[in-house]
C-alpha cells in the first residue's frame, strides 16, 4: 500500500540524516520508525488495559488499601 506523508522541512532533513547515517532510503527510514512507533503504542495499550482490567476486578482490594 502506498501512502503520502507530508514532512516539514526539518522532519525531511532530520530523515535524510538518519537514513544517510543507516546507510537505507528515506523510505525504509520511515518505514522503520513507523513499526517501531506503532509497536510502542500497542505495548502501551496492553498495558493501559491490563490496568483497567485490574482496577475493575481488583476495586474493593485496591478501596481497602
Amino acid at each position: 500500500m502506498a501512502i503520502t506523508i507530508r514532512l516539514s522541512e526539518e522532519q525531511d532533513k532530520a530523515l535524510k540524516a538518519i537514513a544517510d547515517h543507516l546507510g537505507i532510503s528515506k523510505n525504509s527510514a520511515a518505514r522503520i520508525a513507523i513499526e517501531l512507533f506503532t509497536n510502542q503504542e500497542s505495548q502501551r495499550l496492553k498495558i493501559r488495559e491490563a490496568f483497567a482490567l485490574v482496577n475493575k476486578r481488583d476495586a474493593k482490594l485496591l478501596e481497602r488499601l
